[in-house]
């Protein structure tokens, strides 16, 4: 079944502007065309390889919506300025952000360089920092339209079932994470005043290239299997789901929490069987 037939699409974000960091693949690919199917224009972040991020654009005019691929690196302040500066000029402003690009860097502890941390700190929470101080500068320089949202704004981070559950080998990882859940809550509390909505999504294992090395072999996929009480791994389309339905007027009272998208992942499975 295509990931796209998976969603009712009902225009929930006629007339928006979402901004998508990390959008040329994966989940937030999938995050971008799931909210172009909801009535919005998308930006499209990416960094690199220019040629997918054309592609999720040319899909998204396909859908007869606007899209524009903009290039920067989220970790450098300028580069995030710069991008929202050309988002606003082409659509006059950005009503949606989903902060969702990240990066793993992998090593035994003893072994983590600084380089390790920092690039990984830089990119899953500075990157975090980074654009939603630009999201939070535009929605209160904006406020409310009146029939567009009934908020100013809405900030998504992705985050990971990782800012609970430790994981050994990914230190810097789960830490980003677990920074990113109190960057998202803190900000919650200071924002709400202002009408701007800011939700975290805590996705599990989710079928991406991230992650290829062990889905791709039924070996490993058993093994991921085994962490799963709900039987199978996630699409994208199911992280999808959930942002178009936190960027929504749908999900209007629900502000400052995380939502986990994990098939039951955080349910502590090895004590299904009472440990």
């Amino acid at each position: 079944m295509p990931e796209a037939s998976r969603l009712a699409c009902s225009g929930r974000l006629k007339g928006q502007v979402a901004l998508v960091t990390g959008a040329s693949s994966g989940i937030g690919r999938a995050i971008a065309l799931a909210m172009a199917d909801e009535g919005a224009s998308v930006v499209v972040n990416y960094i690199g390889n220019r040629e997918p991020a054309q592609e999720v654009v040319a899909e998204i005019q396909g859908k007869k919506m606007s899209a524009l691929a903009i290039e920067a690196d989220v970790s450098d302040q300028h580069r995030v300025r710069g991008m929202f500066d050309q988002a606003i000029r082409e659509f006059g402003t950005i009503d949606i952000l989903v902060s969702n690009a990240g990066i793993e860097a992998d090593r035994p502890y003893s072994e983590m360089t600084l380089a390790d941390w920092q690039k990984v700190l830089d990119v899953n929470l500075t990157g975090g920092f980074l654009c939603s101080q630009e999201a939070v500068r535009e929605f209160r320089r904006r406020g409310i339209v009146a029939g567009r949202s009934l908020t100013a704004g809405k900030i998504i981070f992705i985050s990971s079932v990782h800012q609970e559950i430790p994981w050994a080998r990914h230190t810097n990882y789960s830490a980003s994470k677990g920074g990113l859940k109190l960057l998202m809550e803190s900000l919650a509390q200071e924002v709400a005043a202002y009408r701007i909505r800011v939700n975290g999504i805590a996705p599990g294992a989710i079928r991406t290239n991230i992650n290829k090395k062990v889905w791709d072999t039924p070996e490993g996929l058993q093994s991921m299997l085994r962490l799963i009480p709900w039987g199978r791994i996630g699409e994208p389309v199911d992280v999808a789901a959930a942002a178009v339905w936190l960027a929504s007027d749908e999900s209007d009272y629900v502000h400052g929490t995380t939502l986990f998208v994990d098939g039951g992942m955080t349910l502590y499975p090895g004590f299904a069987a009472g440990g």
